[in-house]
């Protein structure tokens, strides 16, 4: 790692509409800025509607209040697997799948049906945990007709099995986690073999209408966090940053460019990483901005 602040960004593709719309707007911005991403995309079923559960979760409503969810989401997406038919998603955009690929950025797992993972992961017994990973890898490869070298917990969810079944999967890499340097998982005493690499910086969603957070406030929150030879991942949804509050990113990205900053994939990353990275537990606990409690290295 150089003098030069890094940035690896993260970009969870959650349901159809983020994927169908989200993501292309996307591509176009990174195409103009002239920067990589590593995309995170569901497959399965989208039962976005369903995540209407969560009011009782604290701080749901004060976040779907805070982002303007109906904005953000849209409405069908609100409906479907509810009132809706829930539509599929990775699968059925194997091309767009592969333009992105061919423009340099790379492309993984984000689980199969997010919002019953999200939601009901902890309830899942151990092979339905498996059976979830593996049925996402095979709709994978049959979509872009190789297999997925990473994955990445919707919603930040990971537990003992989850963290066995990357194992099975034997991926390059992992991005389940929040916060601190990459690190190999460490499950009943034993060191796993799949990477981590966290999520270091908060969310847009997690930070807009905290006080004095709004959009245009987001760049310069990002820029003030940047450190020479110190690495960030950034974490973005292809339904925000694409659809809903489009124009702190282009900027952010000009200007941090202007500072020299150097965009990274995920991949790369892991690869430097991988011969230093400790062992470490995992821990839930609870971050600013965000229902529930998400996993994080000890």
């Amino acid at each position: 790692m150089g003098t030069s602040p890094e940035i690896a960004l993260k970009v969870d593709v959650c349901n159809r509409r983020a994927l169908e719309e989200g993501l292309p707007a996307l591509l176009q911005v990174f195409e103009h800025c002239g920067v990589r991403a590593s995309f995170f995309v569901t497959f399965g079923p989208d039962n976005s509607g369903k995540a209407i559960r969560r009011i009782f979760r604290r701080g749901f409503v004060r976040k779907m209040l805070r982002t303007g969810g109906v904005r953000t989401y849209g409405l069908k997406t609100a409906l479907y697997g509810t009132l809706l038919p829930a539509p599929s998603v990775g699968e059925d955009f194997p091309q767009l799948l592969a333009r992105a690929e061919a423009a340099g950025h790379e492309v993984g797992l984000h689980g199969w049906d997010h919002v019953g993972w999200h939601d009901g992961l902890g309830r899942m017994p151990g092979d339905a945990v498996r059976a979830s990973l593996q049925r996402a890898a095979s709709l994978f490869e049959e979509a872009l007709g190789h297999r997925s070298a990473f994955s990445g917990a919707p919603g930040w969810q990971a537990n003992p099995e989850s963290l066995r079944g990357l194992e099975e999967l034997q991926l390059a890499y992992a991005s389940d986690c929040r916060g601190g340097a990459p690190f190999f998982p460490r499950v009943d005493g034993r060191s796993l073999s799949t990477l981590q690499v966290p999520t270091t910086l908060p969310t847009s969603d997690e930070l807009l209408g905290s006080p004095g957070m709004g959009e245009d406030d987001l760049a310069r929150y990002y820029l003030d966090r940047l450190e020479p030879g110190a690495l960030q991942v950034l974490g973005l949804h292809a339904e925000v940053e694409g659809l809903s509050f489009t124009r702190w990113l282009p900027q952010f990205l000009s200007q941090a460019q202007e500072r020299g900053v150097e965009f990274r994939l995920l991949s790369t990353v892991a690869e430097r990483e991988r011969a230093r990275a400790p062992t470490r537990d995992i821990i839930h606990r609870s971050i600013p901005g965000r229902a529930g409690a998400v996993a994080c290295g000890a």
